[in-house]
C-alpha cells in the first residue's frame, strides 16, 4: 500500500489522561526504557542504555533549544492576549532572535477576538515591547514586534515569555520546566517544543558510552508546533505534513558517512527525519548537481526519487554539492513524512518517547517496527510506562 492510502484510524489506541506524564521524574536518567529488538521486548532504565547499544554505535542528537514562546499581553481593559511564537516570518532564526529593534513572527494568537487596538504593549524592565497584527494567514497570524533599548529579541522573550508546554500537559508552567523541558545539550534557540527523546540523557550516560566506543554527533532541527498537529484527514494523502528547518554541518555528515557500516541511532523523531532527509537530499544532489537549493517535500521520497542510490554515494554527492556552494552547514527545509512503507536508509534504530494516537509520530514508529507497534504500546500500557513528552521512552531497532 502506498503511504498516501493509509487510514489514520488504523493507528490509534486508548490513552487515558492519567497515563500522560504531567511532570518529569526527579532524575532524568531514571525513566523507564523499553527495548525492542528482533521482535523481543524487554525493559530497563535510561541510565543503562549503553548496555543495549552495539559497540561503535553513532548516536545522532538534536541540539535545538526551546524558547519562551508564550508571551502574554494585557489589554487596557484587562483582557489577556496570548502570543505563541511559531517561527520567524520570512527570515532565519538567527536573524530573528538577534534582532535589536524589530522582527516579525508567524504566531498563534489566543484571544485574538479581543484585540481591537492597533498596538499592544508589554513593559519588560526598562524596555517597552510593542506588537502589531500585520497579516492573517490560513492557520496563524503575522505579528510584528518593535522595541527600544538595544536588547535582542531572544533576551526579551527569555524575560517576558513562558516555556510552551504541550497542550496535553494540563497545568501551568512552573520553575522546574525551565530546566527540565530542555535537553542537557541544548544549544541553539528556536524550538517551541522539546526534542523529548533527548530529555532523558545525562552526562553520566554520555560517560558510559566510552566503554563501548559509542560516539555522538549533533544536528539542529527547530521543532515547531506542527509536531502536535493531529491528523484529521481520513487518509494520509489529504494530510499536509508540517515543514521543519534543519541545520547540519559538513563535519556531522562526514561522521555519518564514516559510520555507515556501524549502527546509527537517531535520538528522537526529529533527528530521524533529519538524517533520513540527508540521504534524499544527496540523491537530489546527484539528480540536480546545479540546483541552487535542495529541499524535500512530503511525498517525493515515495514517488519521484531514485531509491537505488547507496548511502555512501548519496552523502558524498551532498558533500560535493556543499563544497561547490562553499557552505559549511546545510540549512534547508524538510517535509518528509515517514510512514509504513518507508524504507530506512541511514538509521538502524531510534530512541523515542511514546506518542499520541492518530499522529504522524506514531506512523513513524510503525514504519520502523511494523505492526509490532501495537504490541510495544500495549506492553507500555500494561507495565506502567509514562507517556508523551515527560514520560518514559523506548529504544527501537529497525
Amino acid at each position: 500500500m502506498h503511504p498516501q492510502q493509509i487510514s489514520i484510524e488504523a493507528y490509534t489506541y486508548l490513552l487515558p489522561q492519567d497515563r500522560i506524564a504531567a511532570h518529569p521524574l526527579p532524575e532524568r536518567d531514571a525513566s523507564k526504557l523499553l527495548i525492542y529488538k528482533n521482535g523481543l521486548i524487554e525493559e530497563d532504565v535510561y541510565k543503562n542504555i549503553a548496555q543495549h547499544l552495539p559497540e561503535k554505535s553513532l548516536l545522532v542528537f538534536n541540539n535545538t533549544k526551546v524558547i519562551n514562546a508564550r508571551v502574554l499581553f494585557t489589554k487596557p481593559t484587562g483582557g489577556i492576549v496570548e502570543i505563541f511564537l511559531l517561527e520567524p516570518w520570512q527570515t532565519d532564526y538567527t536573524t530573528a532572535l538577534t534582532a535589536t529593534a524589530t522582527t516579525r513572527w508567524k504566531c498563534f494568537i489566543g484571544g485574538v477576538s479581543k484585540w481591537k487596538e492597533q498596538y499592544l504593549e508589554l513593559q519588560i524592565a526598562d524596555c517597552k515591547l510593542q506588537i502589531e497584527l500585520k497579516e492573517k494567514l490560513n492557520d496563524a497570524y503575522v505579528v510584528e514586534f518593535n522595541w527600544d533599548g538595544g536588547a535582542t529579541f531572544a533576551e526579551l522573550i527569555e524575560k517576558a515569555g513562558k516555556i510552551p508546554l504541550p497542550p496535553y500537559i494540563k497545568r501551568d508552567t512552573d520553575i522546574e520546566d525551565a530546566e527540565r523541558y530542555q535537553t542537557v545539550y541544548a544549544k541553539y534557540d528556536g524550538s517551541v517544543a522539546a526534542p523529548t527523546a533527548g530529555l532523558h540523557f545525562t552526562e553520566n550516560i554520555f560517560s558510559s558510552f566510552n566503554e563501548k566506543n559509542i560516539s555522538k554527533v549533533y544536528v539542529t532541527l527547530h521543532v515547531g508546533a506542527g509536531t502536535f498537529k493531529p491528523v484529521k484527514a481520513a487518509i494520509m494523502q489529504e494530510h499536509e505534513m508540517h515543514t521543519e528547518w534543519i541545520d547540519v554541518s559538513v563535519q556531522t555528515i562526514e561522521n555519518i558517512l564514516a559510520n555507515i557500516d556501524n549502527t546509527i541511532i537517531a535520538v528522537g523523531t526529529t533527528s530521524l527525519r533529519t538524517i533520513e532527509s540527508l540521504y534524499w537530499l544527496g540523491v537530489k544532489a546527484i539528480l540536480e548537481p546545479g540546483a541552487s537549493v535542495l529541499q524535500l517535500t512530503q511525498w517525493e521520497v515515495y514517488d519521484e526519487l531514485n531509491k537505488n542510490v547507496s548511502v555512501e554515494d548519496s552523502l558524498k554527492a551532498l558533500l560535493l554539492w556543499m563544497n561547490k556552494k562553499h557552505i559549511s552547514n546545510l540549512f534547508t527545509s524538510t517535509q518528509i513524512l515517514i510512514a509504513p512503507g518507508y524504507q530506512f536508509k541511514i538509521a538502524k534504530a531510534i530512541v523515542t518517547n511514546f506518542h499520541q494516537p492518530n499522529s504522524t509520530l506514531l506512523l513513524l514508529v510503525a514504519a520502523a517496527v511494523g505492526k509490532d507497534w501495537e504490541r510495544i504500546y500495549q506492553y507500555a500500557l500494561d507495565n506502567d510506562f509514562r507517556f508523551l513528552s515527560y514520560g518514559d521512552g523506548s529504544l527501537l531497532f529497525i
